[in-house]
C-alpha cells in the first residue's frame, strides 16, 4: 500500500512542526507534485506548531495553512511545546473538526500553554498591531475535540493503528507509532536527553520501517550529567561571590522544573548553600502543579521524593511570584539571588523586564539552558551582541554570558544516532527534520556513514511517497 507524507512545517527549521500523512495511493514525487486524491482516503496531521519568532502573533503564524484544513480527519500531538501545538486553536478556527489525540498530560499542559499564549498575543496585538491567532472560544472548541490516551494503549483511526510511547522529552511527550498493513512509521516529536533527572528514558522505535525525527542537536554533544550540575553550581557560586544576580531565561514547561529539582538536590546534599531563588513565571507555577498531578509519569528516583513526603519543586529558599507587582519587587530584593523566568528564548514574558534591568550589570550572569532559535533575542544575546533592543529600549550588555547545553531537553548527536540504531533491521528510511539545516544535514550524513541508513532531509512543502 502507498501513502504520502508532506512536510508543511519543521523542514529546514527547528520550529513549526506540521506533517501531513495521506493514505491516498495516488502517486506523487519527491518534488511535491501529486495527483488527484481518491475517495475514502484518510488524512492525519502530526503536530501543528508555531514558528517561534520575536512575537507569537508573527505574520508567518497567521498565514493560511497549505492544505484544506476541513479535509484533515485527525490530529495527533506529540507534546505540549508551542512549536508543536501553538497553531492548533487556529487550525480549529479555520475549520478543523476532526479528533485530536495525545497523552492526558499533554492535553492538560496544552490548555495552560494556549491560555498563556493568548494573553501574550493580545498584549502584542495592542503594542504592534499584529493579528491574534485565535480567541478563547477557539481554545474551548479545541479542547472539546481532544482525546487523551495512555502510553502503550493502541487506538484506531480507521485502518491505522496508533500507539504512543514515552519520548522522554517533557512530561507526557510521545513517540507516535502509526501502523497500517503491518508496516509502521514513527514520528519522534522531540526526543529526550536521556537519562534525565525527572523523566523516564526515551523508548525505542524498534520495528519501524520509517522514522520522522528531530535533529536540533544533530551536530553537537551535551555535557555529562555530573558536569552540567557542577557547572550550574559554579555559576551560582560566582554570582554569590560577586553579590550579583544569576538570570536564567527558562522554558516554563520542563526546563524550569528540572532546574528546580537540580538546585533542590544540591542544597539537600549540602554541595550548594541556600540562596534566594525567584520563580517569576505564573505559567511555570501552573505547569509545576501538573507535574505534581502526573508524578506517576516521572522516573522512579523522582517519584521517590514524593513517596518520602518531599516535594522536589518546593523548598525554603524558593519564592514564587505570581503577580506583576511581586515580579517588579524582585529588583529591590538584596543580592545574591537567582531569577528563573520565561520565556526560554526571551521572545516574551517576564524575562525581558529582568534582562532590561540586569544585562547592563557587570556583576550579573545570564545563563542559557535551552536551545535558542536563530534571530530570537536569546540567540542574539548568546551569540555575543553588545547591544540589543528590548521593547523599544536599547541595552548595552555587560553581564557575563554562560550556556549549558546539558540541560537541554533534546537528545544530542550520539543519542539520536543510538535511537535510530535501535529501530533495527526493519528500518528503510529516515526523514531528518526539526533542526537548523546544518544540524539536519550533518545528522543525515552520519546516519548514512555509521548505520548505512537511507536518510533524507526534506525541504519545506516537499512530498514523499512511502510504502505504508
Amino acid at each position: 500500500m502507498a501513502a504520502k507524507i508532506t512536510f508543511h512545517g519543521g523542514a529546514g527549521t527547528v520550529t513549526g512542526a506540521n506533517f501531513l500523512v495521506d493514505t491516498d495511493s495516488t502517486h506523487s514525487t519527491d518534488s511535491g507534485q501529486a495527483g488527484s486524491p481518491q475517495a475514502g482516503t484518510q488524512k492525519i496531521l502530526i503536530d501543528c506548531g508555531i514558528l517561534q519568532r520575536e512575537q507569537v502573533c508573527d505574520v508567518a503564524n497567521s498565514a493560511p495553512f497549505f492544505y484544506d484544513v476541513a479535509s484533515v480527519d485527525a490530529l495527533i500531538v506529540t507534546h505540549a511545546h508551542a512549536d508543536h501545538i501553538g497553531r492548533i486553536p487556529r487550525f480549529v478556527r479555520d475549520g478543523f473538526r476532526g479528533a485530536i489525540h495525545s497523552t492526558g498530560a499533554t492535553k492538560e499542559l496544552a490548555a495552560l500553554m494556549f491560555a498563556d499564549a493568548l494573553r501574550v498575543m493580545q498584549s502584542d496585538a495592542l503594542k504592534h498591531g499584529c493579528e491574534v491567532l485565535y480567541e478563547a472560544e477557539d481554545v474551548t472548541t479545541t479542547l472539546s475535540l481532544w482525546n487523551a490516551h495512555e502510553y502503550h494503549e493502541p487506538f484506531s483511526l480507521d485502518e491505522v493503528e496508533v500507539e504512543l510511547f514515552d519520548a522522554g522529552h517533557i512530561l507526557g511527550s510521545a513517540l507516535v507509532k502509526m501502523t497500517r498493513a503491518s508496516r509502521s512509521i514513527v514520528f519522534t516529536g522531540d526526543l529526550g536527553n536521556s537519562p534525565e533527572s525527572l523523566l523516564n528514558d526515551t523508548e525505542s522505535p524498534e520495528g519501524a520501517q520509517y522514522i520522522v525525527m528531530e535533529s536540533v542537536y544533530g551536530d553537537r554533544v551535551h555535557e555529562g550529567r555530573d558536569e552540567r550540575r557542577e557547572q550550574l553550581r559554579l555559576c551560582v557560586e560566582k554570582v554569590r561571590a560577586h553579590k550579583g544576580v544569576l538570570l536564567i531565561p527558562s522554558f516554563s514547561l520542563e526546563r524550569t522544573q528540572l532546574l528546580l529539582f537540580e538546585l533542590n538536590v544540591m542544597m539537600e546534599e549540602g554541595t550548594l548553600a541556600p540562596i534566594p531563588i525567584y520563580l517569576d513565571s505564573p505559567l511555570a507555577i501552573e505547569v509545576t502543579e501538573v507535574f505534581r498531578k502526573y508524578r506517576h509519569l516521572l522516573n522512579p528516583k523522582a517519584q521517590k521524593h514524593f513517596s518520602e513526603g518531599k516535594d522536589p519543586f518546593s523548598f525554603k529558599s524558593l519564592k514564587l511570584t505570581r503577580e506583576v507587582s511581586d515580579s517588579r519587587a524582585i529588583h529591590a530584593a538584596p543580592n545574591p539571588k537567582i531569577i528563573i523566568a520565561g520565556a526560554g528564548m526571551s521572545h516574551g514574558g517576564r524575562i525581558r523586564a529582568h534582562e532590561k534591568y540586569y544585562l547592563g550589570d557587570k556583576k550579573a550572569t545570564i545563563l542559557f539552558v535551552g536551545y535558542q532559535v536563530p534571530g530570537s533575542l536569546g540567540r542574539r544575546i548568546q551569540d555575543g551582541e553588545k547591544r540589543v533592543e528590548i521593547d523599544g529600549e536599547h541595552i548595552r550588555i555587560y553581564a557575563e554570558r554562560e550556556t549549558l547545553s546539558g540541560y537541554s531537553g533534546h537528545a544530542d548527536r550520539e543519542q539520536l544516532l543510538t535511537f535510530v540504531e535501535n529501530a533495527g533491521e526493519s528500518l528503510e528510511r529516515v526523514f531528518v527534520t526539526m533542526g537548523e539545516p546544518r544540524s539536519s544535514m550533518f545528522l543525515a550524513q552520519r546516519l548514512k556513514d555509521f548505520l548505512g541508513v537511507d536518510a533524507v532531509v526534506p525541504e519545506a512543502g516537499q512530498t514523499f511517497e512511502i510504502d505504508w
